[in-house]
C-alpha cells in the first residue's frame, strides 16, 4: 500500500524532512498492515526491511543462550525497530511479533538510498533524529546505572511503612530498653511504697495488661518492619543483578574486541614472516 505524505509527516524520524524529501521518500515506501500474532520477521531472516510503527502493539524479542525468549523491546507509535540489520545488511538478530492488528512502514536500504541520492541532507536530518533517541536511551541507561538502592526503596515506602519501620527501629535500640527498664522499675517502686494506697499493687495485674496491649501492638508493627526489611533486600537484588548483567556485557564485549585484536595481530605476523621469506628469496640477497 502507497504511504500518504501526511502519514509521515506524523512519525518523528522524518519530523525533520522537508516537503520535497518526505515526497521523495513517500514515493518509495510502503504501508505493511499485519494482523493479530503475525510475525514480521523472525530471528536469522535477512535484514531487507525495517518498520517504524504507526499503530498497534508489536513485541521485539530474542533468545538467550539459555534458549530462553527475552523481551528487547515494544515499540510505541513513531519508533522504529528492524533499523540496524537493514542498513548493516546483515541477518535480523530478534523476532518481531504483531499482538494486535498492527499498521507499520516499511523501509528498506534501497528507500533510504534513493532518498539520499535525490536529497543528500536529508541523511543529515534523519541522523539527527536518531542521535536524539540514542543520547536518550544514554541517559536512560546511565540514571538506572547510577540508581541507588535507598532511593529506590524511599521512593515506593508509604506512610504506614515509615511508621513500622521508625517503630521497629525505636524498639529494637537501647534507648528503649534503657527507659522502658526505667519506666517499670518507677512504675513498681512506686506501688511498692504507696502499699494500702497503690493503684496496682503487687503483682500488678494493670501494667501485665498494659505490657500485653504493648506486645500485641508492637508484634504486627515489628513484622511489618521485616516484611519492608525483605522488599529492601529483593530490590537490593534485582538491582545488583542489573549491574551484574551489564558489567559481564561490557566484559564480553571488551573479551571480543581483544579477541579480533589478537586475530589481526596474528595476520600481521604471517604478513611479516611472508615478506621476509619473499627477501631471503630474492636475487642478490
Amino acid at each position: 500500500m502507497a504511504c500518504k505524505v501526511e502519514e509521515l509527516r506524523q512519525i518523528p524520524l522524518f519530523a525533520l524532512l522537508d516537503e520535497e524529501e518526505i515526497g521523495v521518500l513517500a514515493a518509495q515506501v510502503e504501508i505493511k498492515k499485519f494482523a493479530a500474532r503475525q510475525r514480521i520477521y523472525k530471528l536469522g531472516e535477512p535484514g531487507k526491511h525495517a518498520y517504524v510503527m504507526m499503530s498497534g502493539v508489536v513485541r521485539v524479542t530474542t533468545v538467550d543462550r539459555d534458549h530462553q525468549e527475552v523481551l528487547v523491546d515494544e515499540p510505541h507509535d513513531g519508533e522504529f525497530f528492524g533499523f540496524a540489520s537493514m542498513l548493516e545488511d546483515t541477518p535480523h538478530q530478534t523476532t518481531a511479533l504483531a499482538i494486535e492488528e498492527t499498521t507499520c512502514v516499511e523501509v528498506s536500504r534501497d528507500d533510504i538510498a534513493a532518498l539520499l541520492q535525490q536529497k543528500p541532507m536529508a541523511g543529515m536530518d534523519m541522523l539527527t533524529v536518531v542521535s536524539r533517541q540514542f543520547h536518550a536511551s544514554q541517559e536512560l541507561v546511565r540514571l538506572r546505572a547510577n540508581r541507588n538502592s535507598n532511593d529506590v526503596i524511599e521512593e515506593e515506602m508509604s506512610f504506614g511503612d515509615r511508621i513500622a519501620d521508625t517503630v521497629a527501629r525505636f524498639g529494637g535500640s537501647w534507648t528503649f530498653i534503657i527507659l522502658f527498664g526505667a519506666v517499670l522499675l518507677v512504675y513498681a517502686a512506686a506501688n511498692i511504697v504507696l502499699r494500702g494506697r497503690a493503684w496496682d499493687p503487687y503483682p500488678f495485674i494493670l501494667l501485665n495488661l498494659f505490657l500485653s496491649m504493648l506486645a500485641a501492638i508492637q508484634a504486627p508493627v515489628i513484622m511489618m518492619s521485616q516484611n519492608r526489611q525483605d522488599t529492601k533486600d529483593r530490590v537490593r537484588g534485582e538491582l545488583d543483578y542489573d549491574v551484574n548483567l551489564r558489567a559481564e556485557s561490557e566484559i564480553q564485549n571488551l573479551s571480543g574486541k581483544l579477541n579480533m585484536l589478537t586475530e589481526k595481530i596474528g595476520d600481521v605476523d604471517d604478513l611479516l614472516r611472508e615478506h621476509l621469506k619473499l627477501k631471503e628469496h630474492l636475487p642478490g640477497r
